[in-house]
């Protein structure tokens, strides 16, 4: 299954959803994340420390910090990790309305993290992309 990579398709097929409840990236040490019993959706290695995202009631019971507290929009095409263009498309048209998005790519999906209070917006935004 090697995923979707004609542009136009993607962007006509996309159906966004919008994923119930608040996600929150937080950074710890490789250390600290070895101690807590945390179930991350998604997580990175920089070089500053460990990028964890997290729903926002697990970083809350943990005492974690964040900053920026966000919808997750999950878009259900499978698209091909070598498709050129989705991504620039869909945060072209979110920074036309003034939406931050953070992207994350996995195998069979694109996934948006957007802020809590502009998520319906982000939603009405894509389904134009996607007509």
């Amino acid at each position: 299954m090697l995923g979707e990579t004609n542009l136009a398709v993607l962007l006509k097929s996309m159906k966004p959803v919008l994923r119930d409840g608040e996600f929150v990236f937080c950074t710890l040490s490789p250390g600290h994340f070895n101690e807590l019993a945390v179930q991350p959706i998604g997580q990175f290695q920089e070089d500053e420390g460990l990028t964890l995202i997290l729903k926002r009631e697990q970083a809350d019971n943990l005492g974690l910090q964040y900053e920026y507290i966000s919808r997750m929009i999950t878009l259900s095409v499978h698209s091909n990790l070598n498709a050129v263009g989705f991504l620039a498309a869909i945060t072209g048209k979110l920074a036309e309305y003034a939406i931050s998005v953070n992207p994350v790519a996995a195998y069979y999906h694109d996934h948006l993290f957007v802020p809590t209070e502009k998520a319906n917006a982000a939603m009405e935004a894509l389904a134009e992309l996607s007509i």
